[in-house]
């Protein structure tokens, strides 16, 4: 396949769990206040999920959006990637979990870690396999349940993070645009500044759970100034690399961390405040999840129509940084489809989920199958030796 052929976002979703936390309740359980994080952070607001939500579930409705939007049938997908820092287990992965729910039988999946960049790393990833002609169709999510590893008693912390999940579709496409340049970088000298030290260095046992290790420590005003340095960078440089200055992009779609953070980017960038989108107040640091869940918005908002350059930039834990620059190719009501259309998608969706149960019923009757033969096995084999047991010695021989 060609090598020149370009790759564009055709669809997106999101997902944030119903349940609403806002400053005030957390001022029940720790000594601040609204007005402390709002002043500090920037942060009303963040979405907790329920017992019933994870990880994978919260993927999954992000992914069946974005490709309800793309107007894609999960069997054409070729590769799911997860980014995310709170897998539900450490095996199998959640992108499995995700190809599976989502009916996506013919895709390859796997998932990627690198924290709060996670997700610009994956559409970094999935372009060049996309360019160089490796696959057609890639779905990238970003989905986090960062609640889960929050110390609730930590007032620097708690009041910082979310759960959420958000999705987009990237194709292979012969018209031009779509995403131009991405950019990636890595120090981890400053590993230890943002972490959750769970692994099989510190594994799971009572004292390190009883030590705290199984929840997310940062060292704030460091994190600080490396986000503040590293986002201006990360921007320019894609911006840069296509031959392009910041007067020509119409929006930036940041990681979401904290409104101070963006207010220092955009001085530092020479960037009208109001073009970098910020959703912080409704959902929190949500991770890898806050930029798709940004982008969604933005989308939703009419922030973006058909022709706009934007950055997305992201940095985190690791210490991680990423950004990728998209000439946007499509306006919200360009993503409309008929009713007739949605029902037929509908119908697919079931389908791929029927098939997902065909395949653990074929599973069971194949393992069935395999326990009743040998069980006939032990039982000839327990019938040989009774009869040879019962011979006359002379005849054993």
């Amino acid at each position: 396949m060609a090598l020149s052929r370009n790759v564009h976002i055709t669809g997106w979703g999101s997902y944030a769990p119903p349940r609403v936390v806002t400053n005030e309740e957390l001022a029940r359980i720790v000594p601040t206040t609204d007005a402390w994080i709002r002043e500090r952070t920037g942060i009303e607001e963040r979405r907790i999920a329920d017992d019933h939500d994870f990880t994978s579930t919260m993927a999954t409705r992000a992914g069946r959006r974005a490709l309800r939007v793309a107007g894609l049938d999960p069997g054409r997908l070729d590769l799911v990637i997860v980014a995310s820092l709170t897998p539900d287990y450490l095996m199998p992965n959640t992108a499995s979990l995700v190809q599976d729910a989502l009916g996506a039988s013919h895709a390859a999946a796997f998932d990627l870690n690198a924290a709060c960049s996670g997700f610009i790393v994956g559409i970094a990833v999935a372009s060049g396999l996309i360019r160089s002609g490796v696959y057609d169709s890639v779905l990238v999510v970003g989905s986090e349940s960062l609640s889960r590893v929050t110390n609730w008693t930590d007032r620097g912390t708690c009041v910082l993070f979310g759960d959420g999940a958000g999705a987009v579709v990237l194709q292979a496409s012969d018209q031009p645009g779509g995403v131009l340049t991405t950019a990636m970088g890595s120090d981890g000298s400053g590993g230890d500044l943002l972490s959750v030290h769970l692994g099989t260095r510190i594994p799971v046992y009572s004292q390190a759970l009883s030590a705290g290790e199984n929840y997310i420590k940062m060292n704030g005003p460091e994190v600080f100034r490396f986000a503040t340095r590293i986002m201006s960078q990360a921007a320019r440089q894609v911006v840069e690399a296509a031959g392009l200055t910041m007067a020509d992009i119409d929006l930036i779609v940041p990681h979401q961390a904290n409104n101070r953070i963006l207010q220092v980017a955009a001085k530092q960038l020479s960037f009208p405040q109001e073009r970098i989108y910020s959703n912080l107040a409704r959902y929190g640091n949500t991770s890898s999840a806050s930029v798709p869940l940004a982008l969604v918005d933005a989308i939703n908002d009419g922030r973006l129509r058909a022709g706009d350059r934007m950055v997305m930039v992201g940095f985190g834990g690791g210490l991680t940084w990423a950004a990728c620059l998209v000439e946007w190719s499509y306006s919200p009501e360009d993503r409309q489809w008929s009713r007739w259309h949605r029902s037929v998608q509908w119908s697919r969706y079931r389908l791929a989920g029927a098939k997902s149960w065909l395949n653990r019923a074929d599973r069971w009757l194949a393992s069935m199958e395999d326990r009743l033969r040998r069980r006939d096995h032990e039982r000839a084999n327990d019938a040989a030796g009774s009869r040879k047991r019962k011979l006359p010695w002379s005849a054993r021989r």
